[in-house]
């Protein structure tokens, strides 16, 4: 019997077994991208409409914005445009209707007014190509369409004016997150770029946690202090966002979210989508703009009175200390770091494009999705790990944001007395 074993064995050995050749990066960041199209939380091309073209949309061409550079007023070519957003398979895109934190309360309405019209326009505009989309059911009718699910973000609280009632109505028009603050404070909430007023948020911005979550909008806290991030998170009953926020601990910009943050967030549900912009991305890159802001204060100093010999002195200290660029294995980084730490259902993506006028070399434009996606498919991530950074973890948040107002829709509404 073991010589016929020995044998067999011998016979078997002699077959040649089919070779199980494993995926490639490429492959798996395909597959993923394939069935699960990327799910982007902030771009600010409304913004980019308001300040080059002050909303007039005739004459623009949102197939391609590759020429809209003008040297004259220092702008560079958009970062966003139909055949670029097509070759980096997004395939729902929120829309920031960013206004700025400069305006008083009554003109930051009407500005997000205006917002929301030029935005829903545009959307409009080019139907074969983007649905404007207001559930997770428009996002994956969208999706199943073949078009970009266009849905609106409001970044900002002072875009309601510090009003339940525009709240409610900035909703209706389609509005479907707000950002409690953006770069300043507002009379309810601190901002992670402002001294702290309220270390968080006050009475009434816990109420427009409530209310907004009641209703179904998204609470974004991108753009929070930490102290704030924790309020929000103490009151929530249903997911949050951060739209477009960074790991704390590999770049220390206030922007980006604690480690302590991120628990919480996994906790909660919610998701926390990572940006892309330079500052937030490296922490070198973070640093050398804060030591060339104290160097121009130096040469300024130095030269008082002699603006063109503080900026000779300037371009000296650039020219011998170069600006250092973001990459996009710096990117992957901090998808890796808040997947870590918040676990791999609390991840999603929020490029910020078109909010900054330069992005990671290699995450250039919208385009350039499926490279960060190779990247993180060759440090081991699986397809489906990918097609829940994409866009099936904000899917589930949506659902779930949608599932808490529904239950509570027979809620009354919060009421406060207006202020004139």
């Amino acid at each position: 019997m073991k010589s016929a074993l020995a044998l067999a064995l011998g016979v078997g050995a002699l077959v040649p077994l089919s070779p199980v050749l494993a995926a490639s990066p490429e492959q798996v960041a395909a597959g993923a991208l394939k069935a699960a199209p990327v799910w982007d939380g902030h771009n600010d091309v409304p913004e980019q409409l308001r300040f080059r073209r002050k909303d007039v949309l005739a004459g623009f061409d949102f197939h391609d914005t590759t020429a809209t550079a003008d040297p004259t007023k220092s702008l560079p070519a958009m970062q966003t445009d139909l055949k670029r957003l097509r070759a980096g398979h997004v395939g729902a895109q929120f829309w920031s209707v960013y206004v700025s934190t400069n305006l008083t309360d009554s003109q930051a309405v009407q500005a997000t007014l205006e917002q929301i019209d030029v935005a829903r326009r545009l959307i409009a505009q080019y139907p074969a190509d983007l649905q404007f989309a207001t559930s997770a059911a428009d996002v994956q009718k969208a999706m199943k369409a073949g078009r970009v699910a266009s849905l609106l973000g409001m970044e900002g609280g002072h875009s309601i004016g510090g009003s339940l009632g525009v709240l409610r109505q900035m909703y209706a028009l389609g509005a479907r997150y707000m950002t409690l603050t953006h770069y300043k404070n507002t009379s309810w909430a601190d901002s992670s770029n402002d001294v702290p007023a309220h270390h968080g948020l006050t009475d009434f911005g816990r109420d427009v946690v409530r209310e907004m979550q009641r209703i179904g909008m998204l609470v974004d806290l991108s753009h929070t202090s930490a102290e704030t991030m924790r309020d929000a998170l103490a009151v929530a009953q249903a997911p949050v966002i951060f739209s477009h926020s960074g790991a704390q601990a590999l770049d220390g910009h206030p922007r980006n979210v604690p480690d302590d943050v991120l628990a919480l967030v996994k906790a909660n549900g919610g998701i926390v989508m990572a940006d892309f912009v330079p500052d937030f991305v490296s922490e070198e890159v973070r640093t050398w703009a804060a030591a060339q802001k104290a160097e121009k204060a130096r040469a300024e100093a130095l030269h008082v009175g002699d603006p063109d010999g503080a900026a000779k002195a300037l371009a000296a200290w650039v020219a011998a200390h170069p600006q250092p660029k973001a990459t996009l294995a710096q990117a992957a980084d901090h998808i890796d770091h808040l997947v870590k730490v918040a676990g791999i259902d609390h991840v999603g993506l929020g490029g910020d494009y078109d909010g900054t006028d330069e992005m990671p070399l290699g995450l250039e434009d919208v385009s350039t999705y499926p490279a960060l996606f190779v990247e993180l498919a060759r440090q081991g991530y699986s397809q489906g790990d990918l097609q829940k950074i994409a866009s099936g973890n904000m899917l589930r948040v949506m659902k779930a944001a949608e599932a808490y107002a529904a239950a509570h829709r027979a809620d009354p509404p919060i009421e406060t007395p207006t202020t004139f």
